[in-house]
């Protein structure tokens, strides 16, 4: 349901040599134009959370939208459980680094497109496996900036990446987080020294990987509030 203040719709974009990808986009109400923002999911789908998440970008005066990146694999709409991942690896699975930039380049094209999105202004967010793309998105695209929340498999996987960013990149970590080595996340920020590129680092000592999400255990409702902030002022600046 729209709110006064955003709105909110259902699209599909098309994406050269595979199915249709659905997306949930929401936006000010208001005239003019305004700054992109691509929203990328958790290993979950574009649930209620993630769009939720989109919903407040866009009360911030994003253009925002969220891709189903799992659209090769299952239905629109899909959502995850979050008490069963092994149900959600086959789709997690299917999202390669060439699956990744094929719908990172078409989500990039339809922002650019809308005549209310400043085409110079286009940035991105990710959550878990969506911090991951985000990363990658940052190689792909010009993104005047992208935030990579836990983003797990940068490293080794997209180290090479390093060299080609665009924006600034803004990485939060748990302290907490199994998932993601402390090894990795020191070889993420080294790639990005390597190449002289502009980041900033945060690592919660006390939150575990997902603390974002208030819907999930994991949730760590002090880092959640901190990082949202951070975030917002660093899409700003």
């Amino acid at each position: 349901m729209n709110s006064p203040e955003i709105v909110q719709e259902k699209i599909q974009l098309t994406v050269p040599g595979s199915s249709p990808m659905a997306a949930y986009v929401a936006r000010p109400a208001s005239a003019g134009r305004h700054p992109g923002l691509i929203v990328f999911q958790e290993a979950f789908g574009v649930n209620g959370h993630m769009r939720n998440v989109t919903d407040r970008f866009a009360a911030q005066g994003y253009v925002a939208i969220a891709p189903e990146l799992f659209h090769r694999t299952a239905p629109a709409g899909f959502e995850g459980d979050y008490q069963d991942f092994p149900s959600v690896m086959p789709h997690y699975q299917a999202v390669t680094t060439e699956a990744a930039e094929a719908d990172i380049q078409a989500t990039h094209d339809w922002l650019h497109s809308i005549s209310h999105v400043k085409g110079d202004n286009i940035s991105c967010v990710g959550f878990c496996m969506g911090g991951r793309v985000s990363f990658l998105a940052n190689s792909v695209v010009p993104m005047r900036a992208a935030v990579s929340f836990y983003g797990g498999g940068i490293a080794p996987g997209l180290l090479d990446r390093a060299a080609k960013m665009h924006g600034p990149s803004l990485l939060f970590w748990g302290g907490l987080d199994k998932h993601i080595l402390p090894e990795h996340r020191r070889a993420v920020t080294d790639a990005l020294s390597a190449q002289h590129k502009t980041y900033v680092n945060v690592e919660f000592s006390n939150a575990d990987h997902a603390f974002f999400c208030d819907e999930r255990a994991a949730y760590e409702p002090n880092a959640a509030r901190q990082s949202w902030a951070l975030t917002l002022e660093f899409l700003r600046s």
